[in-house]
């Protein structure tokens, strides 16, 4: 069983900062052919920009906002232009933001669901696309063809009221999932997500400064007692992508320390 992503190409959206970032990095460290995608350029070329200028590097860098579908294309093609195709795509590209639910004039909903599902679906749709057309022209009949990983969030299962647009939006991304699992199945394409719950990344780090007692709450609504690394994310996804789980699709896989098995009804989820 194989855990190796060596040689194989992915695009990482929301690769600029956070777990995005870390798992986009964590590719490239084992030798898969990585682009970074993500709307800031700024920081892409801070975090990119030097290693994908040298010669023969496995990092590449593409700034756009993939809520427009000419953008989406445009990333495929440079991809494809950069590494001649693509096996592995990494939704990684969400935001969070409060919401009242009491407020119909609140569209935090209606953002969150065009930022954490549409751009997913259209992303993973246009992909899926690609993939098969490189497994029709090499006459590939046999094995696998691509795999698929969205980073959802345990609020899709846990229930925080301010946080409502975020919790639908990433129980949609989950219940997406699954559907595109079944329809990419028969071409061989798998399907999958990671739901974490505390993971440290820049974000949650500008929390807990904003809320010192933030920390306590976390740590003491997680079995495991502390908050995950976004290495150990990354991990998770390295091997959701991998001939290791090569019979593994439709799943969520939850990364969480253990958060989602007890009754913390309003505690913080991320």
């Amino acid at each position: 069983m194989s855990f190796s992503i060596a040689g194989k190409t992915a695009i990482v959206t929301g690769a600029a900062n956070g777990v995005g970032l870390a798992i986009a990095r964590h590719f490239a460290d084992h030798d898969a052919n990585v682009v970074f995608a993500d709307m800031d350029e700024k920081r892409l070329v801070k975090e990119v920009g030097k290693a994908a200028a040298k010669d023969g590097s496995n990092r590449r860098y593409f700034a756009g906002d993939l809520r427009e579908k000419l953008t989406i294309a445009n990333l495929l093609s440079a991809t494809i232009d950069a590494f001649d195709g693509v096996d592995i795509l990494i939704n990684a590209c969400r935001q969070v933001a409060p919401s009242d639910p009491l407020n119909p004039d609140d569209d935090a909903v209606t953002m969150l669901l065009n930022q954490n599902l549409i751009t997913s679906l259209r992303l993973t749709q246009m992909v899926a696309r690609r993939m098969i057309k490189q497994a029709e022209k090499d006459g590939r009949t046999e094995g696998p063809v691509g795999s698929i990983v969205n980073l959802s969030s345990i609020a899709a299962r846990r229930t925080h009221p301010e946080l409502l647009a975020y919790s639908v939006s990433c129980a949609a991304l989950d219940q997406m999932t699954r559907s595109m699992a079944v329809a990419l199945a028969p071409h061989r394409i798998r399907v999958n997500a990671v739901a974490f719950g505390s993971v440290m990344s820049a974000s949650l780090k500008d929390s807990l400064k904003a809320d010192e007692t933030k920390r306590d709450k976390i740590i003491g609504n997680t079995p495991l007692g502390r908050i995950a690394s976004a290495s150990e994310v990354a991990e998770t996804v390295q091997f959701l992508t991998s001939d290791g789980s090569g019979f593994m699709t439709g799943q969520i896989v939850t990364v969480d320390g253990g958060r989602s098995l007890i009754d913390t009804v309003g505690a913080p989820v991320h």
